[in-house]
């Protein structure tokens, strides 16, 4: 098996990030995804209709920014490019030209993503992985999957999807650390500023002790168990 550049296999599926000495945030009794933006009508999908869609198995990989790779997962859920044609684009003025998507998970994490790279056909809204619904360390209820991309553009915990005809603000647009708007894996696009190869060590140093002050959160233990990754 080939890795992408600068990615080290590992054992088990951290919790992993950087708030998460901070437990998961409480799932709602029926969890919704609200989408806004440039649409005629605001509209809500409640996560149990999501569930009643067409579904999508899909294995891959998923690669952490911070140089590792969990490899090998079976996850399912809804494609998002079908979901987008059919339950979105309907709801678009004539001439709108949608180019950028937000996606925002209920612990306040927000990804923005091109527009062809959030319809790619391995981007999934994703309820389940390797057989058994997502936990609340690793998104519950329901989390974006775009194998492609570094994993912090796979938000966890879904609730908001907004479009965009233009680069939405971004405030961390002036930092040095800023992350790459693409974050293609294979690419190596980890920041907009810094070359993937200058933070590879960096980041490799971090692993450890990030992973142990995530687990403090965690609601399954350190770890926890394989049940999801990043």
């Amino acid at each position: 098996m080939t890795l992408p550049p600068g990615q080290r296999g590992v054992d088990g599926f951290p919790r992993f990030g950087t708030h998460l000495h901070h437990p998961p945030p409480p799932v709602p009794a029926d969890p919704v995804i609200e989408m806004s933006g440039a649409l005629t009508e605001d509209i809500t999908l409640s996560v149990a209709g999501l569930a009643k869609l067409p579904r999508q198995e899909l294995r891959a990989d998923f690669h952490c920014v911070a140089g590792w790779s969990a490899t090998d997962l079976l996850w399912e859920g809804v494609k998002f490019g079908a979901l987008y044609r059919t339950q979105v684009e309907p709801l678009f003025a004539p001439d709108t030209s949608i180019s950028h998507v937000v996606f925002e998970g209920l612990d306040g994490h927000r990804s923005i993503v091109l527009l062809e790279d959030a319809l790619a056909d391995d981007v999934l809204i994703a309820d389940r992985l390797d057989g058994r619904p997502l936990d609340s360390d690793h998104g519950a209820p329901v989390r974006l999957v775009s194998p492609s991309q570094y994993g912090f553009v796979s938000t966890k915990h879904l609730c908001r999807v907004e479009f965009h005809t233009s680069q939405p603000p971004d405030p961390d647009r002036w930092s040095p650390i800023a992350a790459h708007r693409r974050a293609r894996v294979w690419q190596e696009e980890r920041h907009r500023r810094l070359s993937g190869r200058v933070v590879r060590p960096v980041y490799r140093t971090l692993i450890g002790p990030i992973r142990a002050l995530s687990a403090r959160g965690s609601r399954t233990g350190p770890g926890g168990g394989r049940t999801g990754p990043g």
